[in-house]
């Protein structure tokens, strides 16, 4: 049975990053979080590196505060995050692979060969009722560990679809689309994050599997120019157009 709507869950990383970038309070990450779910978004997506680039703990602490939507916390399997993850509990919490050097996320963890390691983290997050995500590439054997691991959902990785072109991007949509299949057939949650813009966020909502996308950088870019409520309310509509969902006027849905 598919979801009708995709969820948008947006990342506040960004507005950290230009605040950071002068020190002191603006702009405010939970600020902008606030703003973001006025403007439709479902949730609020934060990671929290272990050199604190962007998001701090005391957002954390504002957003598990402050917030009326799920926050999902984005994380590396360390035992520093998994502590401030029981602490505050969020709604889920999302694994990541983190490498100090990189500038973001570059691809998927490897479940499958971190399997011994990554365990304990998903048992501990489940057990205090956080629902676990875990970020990996749209492959078959990623999938597969997830589900024995005991991940409730995983998120695709959708960055080396927006990055090719023509045919290599055709192919990289088969492959989301085949991994977002065998998600259904294992009976786990299937989200997409990482790259997705307005030129790609149609063809990925058309997967009828997916249930939420996770968006921040291109949001918080495109804010710049158009104000965060629009470039928000953009995504949603053209999410929704991929998906062919309408709204009457009395904001009823209707496929």
């Amino acid at each position: 049975m598919y979801h009708n709507r995709i969820r948008l869950g947006v990342n506040i990383d960004h507005v950290a990053t230009i605040r950071n970038a002068r020190g002191g309070i603006h702009p405010d990450p939970v600020e902008a979080a606030l703003l973001a779910v006025k403007a439709g978004a479902d949730g609020i997506t934060a990671h929290l590196r272990e050199d604190r680039r962007h998001i701090s703990d005391r957002d954390i602490d504002l957003l598990m505060e402050k917030l009326n939507v799920p926050l999902n916390l984005e994380m590396a399997a360390t035992e520093e995050m998994l502590t401030i993850a029981l602490k505050h509990k969020p709604a889920s919490a999302c694994i990541v692979p983190e490498k100090r050097q990189e500038v973001t996320t570059e691809g998927g963890l490897d479940v499958s060969g971190g399997y011994d390691y990554l365990s304990p983290y998903v048992q501990k997050l489940r057990n205090a009722n956080i629902s676990v995500s875990l970020f990996i590439d749209p492959d078959e054997h990623q999938i597969r560990a997830s589900k024995k691991i005991g991940a409730d959902k995983v998120e695709l990785h959708t960055g080396t679809y927006v990055e090719k072109v023509g045919r290599d991007r055709k192919e990289e949509l088969d492959r989301l689309r085949s991994s977002a299949a065998l998600c259904e057939k294992l009976d786990m949650e299937v989200h997409a994050g990482h790259g997705l813009n307005y030129e790609t966020i149609e063809e990925i909502a058309a997967i009828p599997q997916f249930t939420e996308f996770n968006i921040g950088h291109f949001l918080i870019g495109e804010a710049i120019f158009v104000g965060l409520e629009q470039s928000i309310q953009r995504m949603i509509e053209l999410m929704d157009k991929g998906r062919g969902f309408s709204l009457d006027h009395f904001g009823n849905g209707k496929d």
